[in-house]
């Protein structure tokens, strides 16, 4: 049976032991650390028999004409895993803590042709609203 969990600062190893498929790269140790030591970025992990078999990735913030949101970076499951309820529930997760951190709203950003998350992100209450994605590469100069 699968559970989920959110990570702390103290988790990092939990991130030891991954199913393929989950996050894009190869974790990295600081940046790990950095991650779940800062209260702002938040993880919940879905754990089947000790090994991350998904994730879902969020930010909340907070601007001076708004109350706090979350942002919803990434979601990944391992392929064997998928269709299976696990992106479901690691989304009711994050939007639970979330809302006891005083969110009012979530949000993320989809590709338009990545069929299967717009499927799972209508499924959890999503509306799609029309959104540019604008990208910078700060390692060039301006």
């Amino acid at each position: 049976m699968v559970s989920i969990r959110m990570l702390g600062p103290d988790d990092a190893p939990v991130l030891e032991r991954l199913a393929p498929g989950v996050f894009d790269h190869a974790i990295d140790e600081r940046w790990t650390a950095e991650f779940l030591g800062d209260p702002r970025h938040h993880l919940a992990v879905a754990l089947l028999d000790g090994v991350v078999v998904g994730m879902a990735s969020a930010i909340h913030y907070i601007h001076p004409d708004k109350g706090p949101e979350l942002w919803v970076n990434e979601v990944g499951v391992a392929p064997p895993c998928r269709r299976e309820g696990v992106g479901t529930r690691l989304l009711e997760a994050i939007f639970a803590h979330g809302r006891a951190l005083g969110c009012a709203e979530a949000w993320l950003g989809a590709e338009e042709s990545n069929l299967a998350a717009r499927g799972l992100y209508g499924s959890v209450g999503g509306e799609e609203a029309a959104m540019m994605h604008v990208a910078f590469d700060l390692r060039r100069g301006l």
